[in-house]
């Protein structure tokens, strides 16, 4: 009897060992090789190797638990500030953007949010040096640092409102957004290119390209029987 049930257990036991590997246990080897993957990202960074970064969290992403969501988010956000420095300015802004919607939408705490929009102020506030350098358009441009400057300003006055000790910085780089805006071209090109803007390429193109998609992407106001446009929407964002 006892071999019989020796037996029994010896057989079921490859079942348990699969249902563990491919249930929570491969969750855990998952988790497992994604905080591996971090850690690459982290050294990479520290090699201020960003592709490779940017690699790596992009694998640790595909490892983590989709219920993490503010674990993903600042991994995500983490990437996009490496991509960043990769040369890829726009993609990352447009990534921070859909980040920042997100976080919003969600329960997330609201220094990620914060962490999130101070981050894609710094990419607009580039974004719109780097366009006025290729000679865009001033609409264009000035689109970029308008946003800056109403991100920073929120951030601003947040902080100064719940005494926070980093409204001092924020109220300086809200300053400098609007210096960027009034400043000559010709003293512009005098100054170093920041980090954040060396090897992007193309960058107003490429910023053409996406306010393009997103015109094309949003649904058109429906309108009522007399043939105006109804339920309008105020214009996003104010100063």
């Amino acid at each position: 009897m006892k071999r019989r049930w020796f037996l029994m257990l010896w057989l079921a036991l490859p079942v348990a060992l699969a249902a563990y590997h491919f249930g929570p246990g491969r969750a855990w080897m998952e988790s497992d090789r994604g905080a591996e993957r971090l850690a690459a990202a982290r050294k990479a960074e520290a090699a201020e190797d960003w592709q490779g970064a940017v690699q790596a969290y992009d694998e640790a992403l595909a490892r983590m638990p989709s219920d993490k969501a503010e674990a993903r988010a600042r991994v995500r956000l983490a990437q996009a500030k490496a991509r960043v420095l990769t040369g890829e300015l726009p993609e990352a802004m447009q990534d921070m953007e859909g980040l920042l919607s997100d976080v919003l939408r969600g329960p997330g705490d609201g220094e990620l949010a914060r962490a999130v929009r101070e981050e894609l102020a710094s990419a607009q506030y580039h974004a719109a040096w780097l366009m006025r350098l290729e000679g865009a358009d001033r609409q264009e441009w000035t689109a970029q640092t308008d946003l800056a400057r109403q991100n920073f300003r929120l951030l601003a006055e947040h902080a100064v409102a719940h005494g926070d000790a980093r409204a001092g910085d924020h109220q300086k780089n809200l300053e400098a957004s609007i210096r960027l805006a009034q400043m000559d071209l010709s003293e512009l090109q005098g100054l170093p290119l920041p980090k954040q803007c060396s090897g992007c390429k193309n960058c107003s193109q490429k910023c053409r390209t996406q306010r393009e998609s997103r015109k094309k992407e949003t649904p058109k106001e429906p309108k009522d029987a007399r043939g105006a446009p109804g339920n309008e929407r105020p214009a996003a964002g104010g100063s």
